[in-house]
């Protein structure tokens, strides 16, 4: 990739990273109970490594 990108193409992957982290710890007793432990990548929508599948940013 080139050293200076687009700002338009900027945001768009700062959004594709953005989609890709964990969701908030907090969701785990709100979805499951307080005692279940789950890891809170399940509740990411968006599962994407930067490894395994490109964007099309």
């Amino acid at each position: 990739m080139t050293k200076n990108k687009p700002t338009a193409k900027k945001i768009r992957l700062a959004k594709k990273g953005r989609q890709t982290r964990w969701a908030p710890f907090w969701t785990v007793p709100k979805i499951y109970g307080k005692n279940r432990k789950v890891h809170p990548g399940r509740h990411t929508t968006v599962k994407r490594s930067w490894r395994r599948t490109k964007t099309k940013a």
